[in-house]
């Protein structure tokens, strides 16, 4: 048996024993090791053996998608021409020397072991042996910048590789000058690494002595540090991804992007067009938080500094290493942050034509040998992506859902652990289902190979899912009964576990989210109380008809904002809600009358206005469409959706200069927005640019969706009955036989009626 790793040598001791050794009161000059003085005019200069060694690269490396692309299929580049000298990299004990409490971070977190995981190590290993080692430079602009940016990826390649164990070490990110967010895979620009400059703010590469950067520390800190690493743009250079034609050799796919997913929630302000209403939260707000400083950390400018640990959902990495205090850390960070809601909004008969809810609010009665249906409402209320935001098909999020009587024996139960490790295959789960080809399900994550996608049931920030459960009461059962409801998580899935480790090895953790416990008894249940923690229900109504609208129940979204608006008739978004779900009903007339109110309560909300502008346009009223959308846009110029509608209808009207003006600040925002590729090349046509409207129509064409693909996806559904039962967006979850089986319940009116 394979057990769980010890600490190893690489692990950083974090005994108090030796946290005495290094009181914060201690000077800097007496924490760094102490080196010689160097003078400055003997400082190594900063292109001295970068044009040497990348002759020397250039004589033997492989550049498959043309010469100078030294990281294709990723985005990573340099300053200047040609390659980095490995030896110009400080490793991070170097950095480690003063700043130890970073240092310390680092070293367990997934930064830190990016590379050196056996999880990304075997996907690697599988590229390379598919593709090829150039291919690998896709993933390791990432998570090995040094080995791209060295030329040390190629299969002639004499580069000294000892920087692997850093992965992402500190010199990678503190030596990047500028990232191009709207590109991820890799897209920044890395100057040469350097813990400090000299007068004239040249970097100096390598190591420079300890005692040199104390008599300068302004030219140490003009080295490493820029005002982008405090932006979340900083962090899109990675964080978001695509599949490109030249990894594939298939057609230019979206992989993940929770850089943009946060740009359309409500913590980045930059979008009117969110459900709820937060404080600014960037990617380094959350994942960044300030700590305390308990080992000295020169350089703070007061008793806390940025956390180094990223945390996030990485529980696997440090289990494997044995990293305790990250794990442990990690699984805090997991469970106390409030990220998500679970309401059971309601239960009923299974053949009962109303639904009385929110459970709390209305009388139940239930019945021995009745079918019961019950409505779960999931809410990702405080995250600033989507749940699960990136390697859908590896992470794992699902919802556990059962039902016990009161001596604890099981009722129902979705979304368990076999005794293998595996889960339960009808749980209501938050990840996608690639596919290749040939139809078959990607379960390795040879993201080359995907060419479709059977569902994704991930929930966007803000946004809601709706999943819907039925069991049968025992016939011979006094009750009570207790339902629960729980998100619960794993970083990878048991499949890859096991196609990474083997079958014989520890149980990785899973974690729980967040959950809630509702007791019932047979016969009629007057309201239960409600917990503090429980949404008010006005709140609950508009989180169930957010999901509805997601999943296109627009009839059922209508009722259920009906009440919001009853509930809350000073609640400006339930109007704005319920227009929504007007609008997809087309009842304009109703949308119109609802956004009036809303702007009654607030008038110029950009968010209204939208909605309006879109109304407008249905109505054929092309100017007030257009004063709409450019009163959004001056509140919020970075709303992509406002950009795309007002660009649409300036090119209607043939207004080719502000239409042009439009769709390029889309792409300053979205450089992959299908719309802006169709209209800017038609518009650079009309004006004479016929190179730039030829390139907006080959980007069209890389990005476009395939016709064919959505093919692969049915003949993968029939062969997967448990894909093809999530891909459905309104579905039941039961494990009744299909002769008992009762899936959908009543359709025309599912919830209670709005009182008057």
């Amino acid at each position: 048996m394979t057990r769980r790793a010890s600490k190893t040598s690489t692990q950083v001791n974090t005994s108090s024993a030796t946290l005495l050794l290094f009181p914060l009161l201690l000077s800097v000059a007496t924490l760094c090791v102490a080196q010689p003085s160097l003078a400055q005019d003997k400082l190594p200069s900063a292109t001295a053996s970068r044009p040497a060694h990348t002759e020397k690269i250039d004589e033997t490396y492989s550049f498959p998608f043309g010469r100078g692309n030294i990281a294709l299929p990723g985005n990573a580049s340099v300053e200047g021409r040609g390659f980095l000298d490995s030896s110009t990299f400080p490793n991070a004990a170097y950095c480690g020397h003063c700043h130890q409490q970073a240092y310390r971070e680092w070293r367990q977190s997934l930064h830190s072991n990016s590379f050196r995981t056996p999880f990304y190590g075997k996907s690697v290993e599988v590229l390379i042996r598919a593709k090829g080692i150039a291919y690998a430079r896709y993933c390791d602009s990432c998570h090995n910048p040094n080995a791209v940016l060295s030329g040390a990826l190629d299969t002639k390649s004499k580069v000294d590789r000892s920087f692997d164990s850093d992965g992402l070490t500190c010199m990678t990110c503190h030596s990047i000058q500028s990232v191009e967010p709207k590109l991820g895979n890799g897209s920044y620009v890395m100057g040469v690494p350097a813990v400090m400059v000299d007068k004239q703010g040249n970097r100096i590469p390598g190591i420079v002595p300890d005692a040199e950067i104390l008599a300068h520390l302004n030219r140490h800190a003009k080295a490493v540090m820029q005002d982008i690493y405090r932006q979340p743009e900083f962090c899109s250079a990675c964080h978001k991804a695509s599949l490109p034609p030249e990894l594939n050799g298939y057609e230019w796919l979206r992989s993940f992007t929770p850089y943009d997913e946060w740009q359309d929630s409500m913590f980045s302000h930059q979008t009117p067009l969110t459900f709820y209403q937060a404080d600014y939260a960037s990617c380094q707000d959350c994942h960044m938080k300030q700590e305390v400083i308990s080992q000295p950390y020169p350089g703070s400018k007061g008793a806390a500094f940025a956390s180094h640990r990223w945390l996030a959902g990485n529980t696997a990495v440090p289990f494997n290493y044995g990293y305790d205090e990250q794990l442990d850390k990690t699984i805090a960070f997991l469970k106390i942050g409030n990220y998500i809601g679970i309401d059971l909004f309601g239960i009923r008969a299974a053949n009962s034509e109303q639904m009385p809810a929110p459970v709390g609010t209305e009388p139940v009665n239930l019945s021995p040998g009745e079918v019961v249906q019950a409505y779960v409402v999931i809410q990702n209320k405080g995250i600033g992506h989507s749940l699960i935001p990136e390697l859908r098909d590896l992470y794992e999020a699902w919802v556990h859902f059962s039902v016990k009587d009161a001596s604890g024996a099981t009722i129902y139960e979705g979304g368990f652990l076999e005794p293998d490790g595996t889960l339960d295959p009808h749980a209501h789960s938050f990840i996608n289902r690639p596919i290749d080809a040939a139809g078959n399900f990607i379960d390795d994550h040879t993201v080359w190979n995907e060419h479709a996608e059977g569902y994704d049931n991930t929930i966007q920030s803000g946004h809601s899912a709706l999943v819907r459960y039925q069991f049968r009461i025992p016939e011979k059962f006094n009750g009570p009964l207790t339902i629960t409801a729980a998100i619960d998580y794993r970083h990878f899935r048991q499949s890859y576990l096991n196609f990474v480790l083997g079958k014989d090895h520890p149980a990785y953790p899973v974690v729980e989210l967040a959950s809630r416990s509702y007791p019932f008894s047979l016969g009629l249940n007057l309201p239960p109380k409600s917990l503090p923690s429980d949404d008010p229900e006005w709140m609950r109504w508009n989180n169930l008809g957010i999901a509805l609208l997601d999943v296109q129940r627009f009839d059922e979204a209508e009722q259920a904002f009906e009440r919001v608006v009853h509930l809350r008739p000073d609640y400006k978004d339930g109007y704005v809600n319920l227009a929504l779900a007007y609008i997809q009903l087309e009842k304009l007339a109703e949308a119109r009358t609802q956004l009036a109110k809303s702007l009654l309560l607030q008038p110029n909300d950009a968010r209204a206005t939208y909605y309006m502008a879109l109304v407008e346009r249905h109505d054929n009223h092309v100017d007030a469409e257009i004063g709409d959308l450019e009163k959004v846009i001056a509140q919020y110029p970075l709303c992509r959706d406002a950009r795309r509608d007002l660009g649409v209808a300036y090119d209607e009207q043939h207004r080719t200069k502000e239409a042009l003006a439009q769709f390029q600040a889309l792409q300053g925002i979205d450089p992959d927005d299908l719309t802006a590729h169709v209209h800017l090349a038609g518009l650079y046509r009309r004006v004479g640019l016929a190179k730039e409207a030829n390139e907006e129509e080959a980007q069209y064409n890389k990005e476009r969706a395939d016709p064919a693909a959505p093919s692969y996806s049915p003949d993968t559904l029939r062969k997967y009955p448990d894909i093809l039962i999530e891909s459905l967006p309104w579905h039941v979850h039961t494990d009744m036989t299909p002769s008992n089986e009762l899936t959908t319940g009543p359709a025309e009116k599912p919830l209670a009626e709005t009182p008057k």
